[in-house]
């Protein structure tokens, strides 16, 4: 049985772009992507000292459990280039496992709904982008609508942009 998931994408090191593309490209080996945000440029969250981030969400359908996923959705990063030199410090590719359909788990691994989806415009903006009307029960009568309005802090800085998947 396939499950509706929701990863979010971003990069500020290298071609981003093509860093994006890539990691959708090679997580066709495991999920049908259903579509894919606009792209979000944003200033760093946590650490400023670094290049601004172009960030995107993708849906996805995959038949794999969240655990599998995540692992999988890793070694993208991995095969990319990824290193994590300090939380939330530059990269050239991060993926994060934002929603798995209805699911919630909590572990040391995995949280999910993603734990700040609800607190960071880089990730609401793309995810209202893929589905308006996207709800997890877990955030109880709160929307991604009204979410965006209760920010207090605010990262993207400019236009999103519209871009195509090249394969």
């Amino acid at each position: 049985m396939s499950s509706d998931v929701y990863i979010g994408l971003g990069a500020n090191l290298g071609d981003c772009r093509k860093a994006l593309n890539s990691a959708l490209i090679l997580a066709t080996a495991f999920s049908k992507i259903i579509s894919v945000s606009r792209l979000y440029h944003s200033s760093p969250c946590g650490f400023s000292e670094q290049p601004p981030f172009i960030n995107a969400a993708a849906r996805l359908s995959t038949q794999l459990n969240p655990n599998e996923l995540i692992g999988k959705l890793q070694e993208i990063e991995k095969l990319l280039g990824k290193k994590v030199i300090r939380k939330n410090g530059p990269r050239v590719i991060d993926l994060d496992l934002l929603l798995y359909g209805n699911f919630s788990l909590e572990t040391k691994r995995l949280t999910i709904p993603h734990p700040r989806i609800l607190d960071r415009d880089f990730v609401l903006l793309p995810l209202l982008d893929l589905n308006p009307n996207l709800h997890h029960p877990s955030w109880g009568s709160k929307k991604l609508e009204t979410a965006i309005l209760d920010l207090k802090e605010c990262y993207v800085d400019e236009e999103p942009e519209d871009w195509e998947l090249t394969v």
